[in-house]
């Protein structure tokens, strides 16, 4: 039997796991809808390279933009959670067509939102309880 005190902490320990989880995600997020809001080179190119035309780049930062926020923010971030697995999903996809072995990436990222999710919510943890 685990103690209050124990327990307390492990709750707070895995919370502020969460926190770093979700702030690595979000940070590398925004970087990238930064990179097609800016239309920089390396967007361009990998859009292009993907067989997306450049004048959906910034529309896509854009949608980037406001999944991240929604994420961050706690009221709405089941939602942000939601949408941001479905835009992964869909780079996973574009990726993957090409037969290239970086779809995992996406992937792995949408694993690491929910994650930070579940840590940082608990809400979703007595949702999903992954204990009996």
């Amino acid at each position: 039997m685990v103690e209050p005190d124990t327990q307390t902490a492990t709750v707070s320990t895995n919370v502020r796991i969460g926190r770093v989880v979700t702030a690595l995600v979000a940070l590398y997020l925004l970087f990238d809808s930064s990179i097609r809001l800016l239309k920089m080179t390396a967007a361009v190119e990998g859009a292009q390279r993907l067989g997306y035309p450049e004048s959906l780049i910034v529309g896509i930062g854009i949608m980037e933009l406001v999944c991240v926020v929604l994420y961050l923010i706690p009221r709405t971030a089941v939602l942000g959670a939601i949408l941001l697995t479905g835009h992964l999903g869909g780079a996973a996809a574009a990726i993957a067509r090409l037969e290239n072995p970086w779809f995992l990436f996406p992937i792995g990222l949408g694993v690491m939102v929910w994650g930070g999710l579940f840590l940082r919510d608990s809400r979703l943890r007595a949702l999903i309880p992954l204990r009996a």
